[in-house]
């Protein structure tokens, strides 16, 4: 009996323990850690956990911010990296407010079956999916975001999805606040191969 309450002990306390490294746990994080993944549904019961959306919980007194939802998104897609319209918000050079989290994941991987979450996947290949992944603490979270350059090369070849006067946008507001480099743009311009689209906007940038 003690020892069964020392066990049950060892894991809650294993379980904050990761919550506090993690900032978001899935039910298969524990897997690793051989903790049962009983604990987080008993845990939540007895309201020391908050459940943010289907399998994913967060202590209870937490603190959402507005980018919890890409925190989520980012759990449940772990091959995924944050990408256009979401990642622009996350560098804080867009007045647009997406409602769906923008997400790339491999053109060959297997679309993730997530419904209860507002997500739009978009499919890269070889190094335009793979370069300028940077990682970036969201509550706690390390969410893998493409990096400012990258972000806003991606929105011109991508334009006519999210819309040429958002790239514009992005450039403009993300040249002006010194967030990357001439060079950054031209070398995921090559990448990307949309270095003839892009290039009368950067002689702008100059003249």
């Amino acid at each position: 009996m003690g020892q069964n309450i020392k066990a049950k002990d060892n894991a809650v306390t294993r379980i904050f323990a990761l919550l506090q490294q993690e900032g978001l746990l899935r039910p298969c994080d524990l897997d690793a850690h051989n903790i049962p993944r009983r604990y987080l549904s008993r845990l939540y019961q007895r309201g020391l956990l908050q459940r943010t959306a289907r399998g994913l919980y967060i202590a209870a007194h937490a603190e959402l911010s507005e980018k919890q939802t890409i925190v989520e998104v980012s759990k449940r897609i772990p091959k995924g990296t944050i990408c256009l319209l979401s990642a622009l918000v996350i560098h804080e050079i867009t007045t647009q407010l997406p409602f769906e989290v923008w997400v790339t994941i491999d053109r060959k991987a297997r679309l993730p079956q997530i419904k209860d979450l507002p997500v739009r996947i978009v499919r890269f290949s070889g190094d335009a999916l793979t370069s300028g992944i940077a990682y970036h603490n969201i509550d706690g979270v390390k969410v893998p975001v493409y990096n400012t350059a990258k972000t806003i090369v991606d929105c011109f070849k991508y334009r006519n999805k999210i819309g040429l006067d958002v790239a514009i946008e992005a450039l403009k507001e993300g040249w002006k606040a010194k967030k990357f480099t001439m060079q950054d743009l031209q070398q995921y311009a090559e990448v990307c191969r949309v270095k003839n689209v892009m290039q009368p906007y950067l002689e702008s940038l100059t003249a």
